[in-house]
């Protein structure tokens, strides 16, 4: 399998260098960066090309790294059925840069590119709805970057006297802001059940 990815990469790059940044199998994986203006043509080529067909987009997603002047990753993933191969798209940008929408080769990008776009608050140019998918309409930020509180902004609840939906400021106290991540095999004063039993067989075995 790891041969013919490295084929159909040094295909792909050939047949399409004006596209291809840079490729590499990982993990039994193609991947592929490609430049942000080159994803359409690219998605379209691997689209028809008997060699390829890529016919079906599997999923679209982002990936936040906030310390680089290109936050993101978009990532494309498409399956050839014909082939059995998949292929893995990254286009990395900056944060006010827009992604062209690749919705007109793959139609249901449409609300790959919608979740994206609410989760990330990343812009597809030419999408025919790039509006919130999964959160409110009012909704304040974007969860899935890194830097968004793991509280969030505001909290949602039922008003019994007003009969209605109300957003408030979120209001938690201080201590359930803080967490302990620390393992109780890590030195924590606190024992689970069933971990005095491994503390007497230490003891036996001394």
């Amino acid at each position: 399998m790891s041969q013919a990815l490295n084929e159909l990469g040094t295909y792909i790059e050939g047949k399409r260098p004006d596209c291809v940044l840079a490729w590499d199998v990982t993990h039994g994986e193609l991947n592929v960066d490609v430049a942000p203006s080159s994803i359409v043509g690219l998605v379209e080529f691997l689209k028809v090309d008997s060699t390829c067909r890529f016919s079906s987009l599997v999923d679209i997603t982002a990936v936040d790294y906030p310390g680089r002047a290109k936050r993101f990753d978009v990532v494309y993933h498409f399956l050839s059925m014909y082939q059995n191969h998949r292929i893995r798209l990254r286009v990395s940008i900056r944060e006010d840069q827009m992604v062209p929408s690749v919705t007109d080769v793959h139609p249901s990008a449409n609300w790959f590119e919608r979740e994206v776009f609410d989760m990330f608050g990343i812009l597809f140019s030419g999408h025919p709805d790039l509006r919130r998918i999964l959160t409110d309409y009012g909704f304040r930020g974007y969860p899935l970057r890194k830097d968004f509180p793991t509280t969030g902004y505001t909290e949602v609840r039922y008003d019994e006297v007003e009969k209605r939906v109300v957003y408030e400021p979120v209001s938690l106290v201080q201590e359930y802001r803080q967490f302990d991540f620390m393992s109780p095999w890590e030195g924590a004063e606190y024992i689970l059940p069933g971990d005095e039993k491994d503390g007497a067989k230490e003891t036996e075995a001394k």
